[in-house]
């Protein structure tokens, strides 16, 4: 009885190691330069709603030219991995993940430019 009354003990004293979650809005804005006839624009990326085997649709702003998407999620992380691919083509290969940074805010602005660190 008494080892059972230990380890209830330690079971309720240790701290919770889950760490808080914030709901964010991350608006992301893509530039895509010198490409023509853009049939689609889309994100991947780690952190739901995003995911690196399936496509997160951009909206087209201006046509072959600027594409925009809002993306709402609950995350304890403090940035998440993402790349854009346009018709199919992933950019900057061989190149790290974009961060899309959190802040203190509940929404972040984020703009981009295909294929480029900028």
């Amino acid at each position: 009885m008494k080892i059972f009354l230990i380890i209830l003990l330690a079971i309720v004293s240790v701290p919770s190691c889950v760490q808080k979650a914030y709901k964010k809005t991350a608006v992301i804005t893509l530039s895509v330069p010198n490409i023509k006839n853009i049939k689609s624009v889309v994100i991947r990326g780690d952190g739901k709603p995003l995911s690196w085997d399936s496509d997160f649709e951009m909206k087209e702003v201006i046509k072959d030219s600027l594409y925009s998407a809002t993306i709402n999620c609950v995350t304890g992380y403090k940035f998440a991995e993402v790349k854009f691919t346009v018709n199919g083509d992933f950019e900057m290969k061989n190149k790290p993940n974009r961060r899309i940074e959190f802040n203190n805010k509940d929404t972040i602005y984020y703009n981009a430019v295909f294929d480029s660190n900028k």
